[in-house]
């Protein structure tokens, strides 16, 4: 969302073991741990967005008064010292693990594109040599061909007598 690997807050609430509104709770209370771009809450548009791909009609509320708020990598750590509990501590180091695995796949992603886009290239340098080998041996035979009916043409033009 926004260009960034988020987790919206109920799913994190539940990761966590308690109420969402207890979670959103105890972010309100540490507002300054939470900058812009470690937490932000969805827009109108953004919810429409998010419940068209969880497949949920846009018409039911989902127990929403208000739109989510969403973390990004930064706000999921921030929220282990927010929530200080066992159960906290734990699943923060499981999202962590899994965002370090999410970016490793992202690089790994990146690595397989730009391979792709050097073969692409090959290819249709390949093509174009290709192309040109195939003008050259229709050039080729068109010159053959002009040759054949040189040859093969009837001679005009004066012709001696055979004595």
């Amino acid at each position: 969302m926004r260009g960034k690997k988020v987790m919206v807050d109920r799913f994190l609430a539940e990761l966590y073991g308690v109420e969402t509104r207890v979670l959103n709770q105890a972010v309100r209370r540490n507002e300054k741990r939470f900058p812009e771009d470690f937490m932000f809450q969805m827009t109108s548009e953004e919810v429409q967005d998010w419940k068209s791909q969880i497949v949920i009609s846009n018409t039911e509320k989902m127990g929403l008064r208000k739109p989510p708020s969403v973390f990004t990598e930064q706000g999921v750590a921030m929220l282990s010292s927010v929530l200080n509990s066992e159960r906290a501590i734990m699943v923060n180091i499981a999202i962590i693990r899994v965002f370090t695995k999410m970016r490793e796949l992202v690089e790994t992603h990146k690595e397989i594109v730009h391979k792709l886009e050097q073969l692409e290239k090959k290819d249709i340098e390949q093509d174009d040599k290709i192309m040109l080998i195939f003008e050259y041996l229709k050039q080729f035979e068109q010159t053959k061909q002009q040759e054949l009916e040189q040859k093969d043409r009837p001679k005009i033009g004066y012709k001696p007598s055979k004595e």
